[in-house]
């Protein structure tokens, strides 16, 4: 069974700081891009940020200068370091794990349980 559990979510001040963690029971995750996605009440998932397996990074344009997502292959483990925290970023994070093929086909997608967030002004 695939598992990914995500770490970290804890309530802060606005300005502060938190750092996620994505611990990944799958076999070859290094192949894998990895992401990071939040949703409020109400709203739909969005993209957080990602990075490929060669290391490559996309940020969503609210996170972008504030946020850095990371990979430790060894570890089996992916990292989203939240600084500067704002009350909008409230929400519950998950952690994405997806292998594509070289035609841009999804193969494997896996999804985390969720970790709160929430920035109190």
């Amino acid at each position: 069974q695939v598992r990914l559990v995500e770490s970290g979510g804890g309530v802060v001040q606005a300005g502060g700081s938190l750092r996620l963690s994505c611990v990944g029971s799958v076999s070859g995750l290094s192949l894998y891009t990895m992401a990071w996605y939040r949703q409020c009440p109400g709203k739909q998932r969005e993209l957080v940020a990602s990075i490929t397996s060669v290391g490559n990074t996309n940020y969503a344009e609210s996170v972008e200068g504030r946020f850095t997502i990371s990979r430790d292959n060894a570890k089996n483990t992916a990292y989203l370091q939240m600084n500067s925290l704002r009350p909008e970023d409230t929400a519950v994070y998950y952690c994405n794990a997806r292998r594509l093929s070289t035609t841009g086909r999804t193969l494997n997608d896996y999804w985390g349980q969720g970790t709160q967030v929430t920035v109190s002004s």
